[in-house]
């Protein structure tokens, strides 16, 4: 896998194909992981496909490498960069990072006045996301739009988030403020 070659660019609808693959690889990693990732379903990951929110790495060959995509909440005061999943195969390769640095790009340029955040319970999110500008921050200041919360149901550490009164959880908040770069 390390000589082929992947391109990281926007989805689109052609690539519907990979919905499914992208929704168990999601929760594989998770169960594996033992981490909160939240499911994705076929249908969401469909929708920010369809909506221009989503980023996708495919090999030359079209093969599916890694998948992320960004949502605007607070009326754009907010955007959040979720979902970041790369296929088993491609995985040290570098591929999280360009998906990551174009999801991140796009949010800038569409919203370039939004704080943007990502929550994460993985290192090299974290790693990737300070590279990038974000600093760890609590919950607080980040969006409380409940449909946000509505997506980590699925997540198997929601319990603990909602002990918490949604102020903390197992996951580390992210944000980059365009003001303080």
């Amino acid at each position: 896998m390390e000589d082929e070659q992947i391109i990281v660019r926007p989805a689109n609808p052609s690539d519907h194909i990979y919905a499914g693959i992208i929704s168990e690889e999601t929760e594989r990693s998770a169960i594996a992981r033992g981490s909160g990732i939240s499911k994705r379903s076929i249908a969401s990951i469909i929708e920010k496909m369809d909506a221009g929110k989503a980023v996708i790495a495919v090999s030359a060959s079209g093969c599916w490498a890694g998948f992320s995509y960004y949502e605007v909440w607070d009326d754009g005061k907010f955007v959040s960069n979720s979902g970041l999943i790369v296929s088993p195969e491609y995985r040290n390769n570098g591929v999280a990072s360009a998906i990551k640095d174009l999801v991140f790009k796009l949010s800038r340029e569409q919203y370039p006045a939004a704080d943007i955040f990502s929550i994460t319970s993985g290192l090299a999110i974290m790693k990737m996301n300070t590279r990038l500008g974000f600093e760890p921050v609590t919950y607080d200041q980040i969006t409380h739009d409940e449909h946000f919360w509505e997506g980590c149901k699925s997540c198997v550490n929601y319990d603990v988030l909602t002990g918490k009164h949604k102020c903390n959880c197992l996951c580390t908040a992210m944000l980059f403020n365009p003001s303080h770069n």
